[in-house]
C-alpha cells in the first residue's frame, strides 16, 4: 500500500461534522492512516481557505483556528508533508491536452504530485482523468466511497 495524499475535500470533511461525507472520511482515515497519509501546501491552504470562509455554511472559525487544528493533526507520526515539487508545465509528468477543463487542474496536479512521490491521491472525486498524468493509473486514485 502507498501513502495517500488527502485532497482538500477530504480534509474539509474530516474537520466539518456537518459535511455530507464526514463519516465516510473518518471511516476511510481510520482504516488507512496507519499506511501513511500526506498533505501538501495546496491541500493545507485549501482546507484553511474553505473552512475559514465566513460564507462556509456549517463551520464558523478563523484561519488561525483551522491552522492550529491542522497542525495538531499533521503532527501525527503517520503524516508526511509533501512539498510542491512538480509543475503542470512538466510534460514528462503531465499531459495537459487530456485535462478536461479548468475544474480538473488542481485534481490533476495533486494526482501528479502523488505519482511523483510514489503515493496515491485520496479523494471523493470519481472523475479525475488519471491519463492526464504520465504513469498514473486508476490504482493511484483512492476514491472514498459512501459507506451507506
Amino acid at each position: 500500500m502507498s501513502v495517500a495524499l488527502l485532497d482538500v475535500n477530504v480534509l474539509v470533511a474530516l474537520f466539518d461534522p456537518a459535511h455530507p461525507s464526514h463519516e465516510d472520511a473518518h471511516s476511510w482515515f481510520t482504516r488507512n492512516r496507519k499506511v501513511g497519509w500526506a498533505t501538501c501546501p495546496i491541500t493545507i491552504n485549501g482546507c484553511v481557505r474553505v473552512l475559514s470562509n465566513p460564507r462556509y455554511p456549517t463551520v464558523e472559525t478563523s484561519a488561525s483556528e483551522v491552522s492550529s487544528r491542522l497542525r495538531d493533526l499533521c503532527s501525527a507520526s503517520d503524516h508526511q508533508f509533501w512539498s510542491d515539487s512538480v509543475s503542470l508545465l512538466d510534460e514528462t509528468l503531465f499531459r495537459p491536452s487530456l485535462i478536461g477543463g479548468y475544474q480538473q487542474i488542481t485534481d490533476v496536479y495533486l494526482l501528479g504530485l502523488s505519482v511523483a512521490k510514489g503515493g496515491k491521491l485520496a479523494t471523493f472525486d470519481r472523475s479525475i482523468p488519471f491519463k492526464a498524468v504520465v504513469g498514473a493509473s486508476a490504482a493511484h486514485l483512492n476514491v472514498i466511497a459512501a459507506q451507506n
